[in-house]
């Protein structure tokens, strides 16, 4: 049996042909078509991509999926797109994703989604199916587990050894040479945020951080290096770590302020690893009565909803103007063009909140 995905496709293509949507020339929203076929929203955009690839229909930010007039010869995309990233409609992926789409949409690109949920068993089916279909014409993939040595590199290779371009966002893997890649500037972001603290008159931070995904490790670098450098001492006890396994269950309960409370018994400041984590710490302290930012600090990175929606607004660092999606979506881009290319760096830029 096909994948669901590819059912709902088929039968979106079909009424497309059969004219139920000659009126309005536009697809049911996202939402309605997550209603109509009782799956999640990460399946129907799969559903849509595959549209969007065969040329049925155009994909526009704020304005849902336009049906094309293939009567008049609407031109195919000419290039197919895989998108892999760990998560699609989780955090900060569909701000991402959008980028993404919109920047091959004006490239006659679609893209097709799929999401690993970082983890390292899906991430082989996903490249395993890619190399047994038809090629597509370049990859841009977030790499899972980056922080961890991984078995699928073989079939990252075979696709590089059989030509399809890939550009990586937010984790590469060292091993593979060759791809290129626009990462966050993860460890000037941990110094950043130790420096900004320090000039706040913080001398005991603490942190969180993520050990299975190489931004988790570059941002705990960043900061490690900036207390040596600032000439604080960095304890063990202050450092939190945590991984994909084990996020779920952190988020959910107050098994976060249960197995983080150690940090804060000497400590004026915390950096969090994202805002999903600052933002859910954020309110456990106000849950116990410690004052924020009087008593403790708390920073953190991406500048998502989360840090603006938190009890307390959370400082968090921002990539401003610079959206990972957009900028790898035109760099394999300009790949295709035959431009020279290399890799890229998304710097930090600090939004000042309450929490600090």
């Amino acid at each position: 049996m096909a994948p669901k995905y590819q059912q709902i496709a088929g039968i979106l293509r079909s009424d497309i042909l059969d004219g139920v949507y000659a009126k309005q020339m536009r697809l049911p929203t996202e939402q309605l078509l997550c209603q109509q076929f009782q799956v999640s929203r990460q399946t129907v955009r799969q559903a849509l991509s595959v549209l969007a690839s065969e040329g049925y229909i155009e994909r526009r930010q704020g304005s849902g999926s336009h049906i094309l007039d293939r009567s008049q010869g609407t031109a195919v995309p000419r290039k197919s797109i895989a998108v892999v990233t760990t998560y699609i409609s989780n955090y900060i992926f569909p701000s991402i994703l959008r980028e993404i789409e919109s920047v091959l949409a004006r490239n006659s690109s679609a893209p097709t989604l799929y999401a690993t949920q970082n983890q390292i068993s899906n991430e082989r089916r996903i490249l395993q199916s890619l190399l047994d279909g038809r090629l597509p014409d370049g990859i841009l993939v977030e790499g899972t587990k980056t922080g961890l040595p991984n078995p699928n590199l073989d079939l990252y290779r075979k696709l590089m050894d059989r030509g399809v371009p890939m550009v990586f966002l937010h984790g590469i893997y060292p091993e593979l040479t060759g791809p290129l890649s626009v990462l966050d500037d993860n460890y000037g972001g941990g110094r950043q945020l130790v420096e900004y603290l320090y000039g706040k008159g913080h001398r005991a931070i603490s942190g969180i951080f993520k050990n299975d995904d190489i931004q988790g490790l570059q941002r705990y670098a960043g900061y490690a290096d900036a207390l040596r450098d600032l000439g604080l001492s960095l304890e063990d006890q202050r450092v939190f770590w945590y991984n994909t396994e084990n996020k779920d269950l952190l988020l959910s309960s107050d098994a976060l302020w249960d197995q983080t409370a150690g940090l804060f018994r000497d400590c004026t400041a915390l950096i969090c690893y994202n805002d999903e984590i600052a933002s859910r710490l954020v309110s456990l302290l106000v849950k116990r009565g410690v004052r924020v930012p009087q008593d403790i600090a708390v920073v953190s990175f991406d500048n998502s909803p989360y840090s603006e929606l938190s009890v307390i607004p959370i400082t968090s660092l921002s990539h401003g103007e610079y959206n990972v999606g957009r900028m790898a979506a035109e760099l394999l881009m300009n790949l295709f063009k035959g431009k020279h290319c290399q890799s890229l760096l998304a710097p930090w830029t600090l939004v000042e909140r309450q929490s600090s």
